[in-house]
């Protein structure tokens, strides 16, 4: 199923909507926890971090690029809050591992915040610091302004939902969105 429009074009026409963009390790992890959570109206896989051109799978793989693997989370914050998007991004990657996630190592699976405005930066820091608290080990995630998103290439999107019995959907996303509901049951959309 292909998304008839960007995340970018729906927010525009809906400017009450607001975006995070975050990179956690593979995107498809991402993308298929975000998308369970009650207030998230759209989740679009990309690459952000460097204006390096072209953004692609094959570019940003080499970790020369400067870019990471990112997600943008396109919510509505009267139905959750920014900040509840924050500590669903903390509890479903590794924040003390500094361009690693599990077995995926380089640059581009860096723990990272792309802010789009004060107000989300200075959400973003109060929450490190509550997360700080919690690992007990220095937190490596960066905090930036968002800069030079790109979506990702089509095969990209909606991964987890389109190939759930893949290999690494089984052993990497699976485990993370089994974590996800026993973590976070009250911020689940409601199963149909």
């Amino acid at each position: 199923m292909s998304r008839a429009q960007s995340i970018a074009s729906q927010q525009q026409l809906n400017p009450q909507l607001q975006l995070a963009t975050l990179g956690g390790g593979c995107f498809w992890c991402l993308e298929a926890a975000f998308e369970q959570i009650n207030g998230v109206i759209d989740v679009e896989s990309g690459y952000a971090g460097s204006d390096h051109r072209p953004a692609s799978y094959e570019a940003v793989c080499t970790g020369a690029t400067g870019l990471a693997e990112v997600v943008q989370v396109l919510f509505d914050p009267a139905l959750i809050s920014y900040e509840s998007i924050l500590n669903v991004f903390f509890s479903i990657h590794d924040p003390t591992t500094l361009n690693r996630q599990g077995a995926d190592k380089g640059t581009q699976y860096r723990s990272v915040i792309y802010s789009h405005s004060t107000a989300q930066a200075e959400i973003a820091r109060a929450v490190l610091g509550e997360v700080a608290a919690i690992w007990g080990a220095p937190i490596v995630t960066e905090l930036t302004e968002v800069n030079h998103y790109s979506r990702a290439e089509d095969y990209h999107q909606e991964y987890f939902r389109h190939h759930p019995q893949q290999g690494y959907c089984q052993a990497v996303i699976s485990p993370k969105l089994a974590k996800l509901r026993a973590q976070h049951s009250s911020l689940l959309k409601s199963l149909k």
